[in-house]
This record gives structure tokens, sequence and C-alpha cells, in this order.
């Protein structure tokens, strides 16, 4: 070590304190056992000083621990909630899938509701079709689980079928959380 870099006595003192209740590991992964040596006497209390305090964690995006069901409408007020089955909200935003990819469409709408989100947009549509057959398109089958998923569960307070003027059945009204 250079000059520079040398320990305090103090840090020598904490980094002491610290590897007390160290145990070190063998080359199997198995801890080692350790050699039962007297504990050194404190020689006085670590100045609080230099204690550590761990850092802070990283803020979480919340994300509710209920899953959004199309048709169900909860922690949404009455009106509101009335308004978004009959499709009476103002569409802030268009998405269609229409002839993307399963992974083209899933990357599709987490940027669309990323960005819907951000700029303060309340009501999205999201136009999946029917699909080819039996109405039961790939796409139309995956979006709620996509919606379900994080980080776009924490962006979504409501999903609804679109009304046949919106695209009906191969169509989605998602209603967007707020930014606080």
């Amino acid at each position: 070590m250079t000059k520079s870099h040398r320990l305090s006595p103090a840090d020598l003192q904490l980094w002491r304190h610290v590897t007390e209740s160290i145990t070190p590991l063998n080359r199997r992964g198995e801890t080692a056992p350790t050699p039962q040596t007297p504990a050194p006497k404190p020689a006085a209390a670590l100045p609080a000083a230099a204690a550590p305090t761990p850092p802070p964690e990283p803020a979480r995006p919340r994300v509710p621990a209920r899953p959004v069901e199309i048709g169900v409408v909860a922690d949404l007020d009455r009106r509101s909630a009335e308004r978004l089955k009959r499709g009476e909200m103002e569409i802030d935003g268009r998405l269609d899938l229409h002839g993307l990819t399963q992974t083209d469409a899933h990357a599709a709408l987490n940027r669309f509701l990323a960005a819907s989100q951000a700029m303060g947009r309340r009501c999205v549509l999201v136009i999946t079709g029917k699909g080819f057959r039996d109405g039961n398109g790939v796409l139309k089958s995956q979006v709620p689980h996509w919606l379900n998923q994080a980080p776009n569960r924490a962006r979504v307070l409501a999903v609804m079928p679109a009304r046949p003027h919106h695209g009906g059945g191969g169509a989605l009204y998602v209603l967007v959380k707020k930014v606080r």
C-alpha cells in the first residue's frame, strides 16, 4: 500500500470489528471450522461516525398484488368505471398490433404504455385483432398476460373490452395510472 492508502487506526479497529463475524469458506463452498480464539477486549466503543450505514435501497415501482382482469374495475371511482365500460372516455392514444410477431408486439406494448404514462395519457386503445379462425388470436390472448407482467402491471389501472365502434372484441381500453 502506498502511504495515501493506509488505514487510520479507527478504520483498522472498524475492520477488525467487522471481520470478527466472518466465517471463511473452504474450496467446496462449505464453511471451514474456525479456530477458537478469545475475542479481543474492546478498547472503546466505535465512534458513531465510523459505523457504516447501509446504502438506501433503490426505489422500486409498487406492483399491485392483484392481477388486472378484463372487465373488472377496482381502485376506480364509479363514474369513471362506467364511462370506461361504455367507451365514453376520450382515447388519448392508439396502438395497433396487427401484423406484428409476439416478440415485436410485446416490445411495442411495453414502449407504448411507458410513453403513454410519461406523457400523461389516461385512456388508450390497444388493438390486438380477433385472430384468423375462431376469434382467439395469439395477440388477443397474450396482451392480458403482458399487461399483468412487470413493468406494465404498475402502469395499468383497469382494462375493458372495447365497444364495437372502437374494435369490439379485437381491442381493449387500457386505463393508465398517473405518474406520482
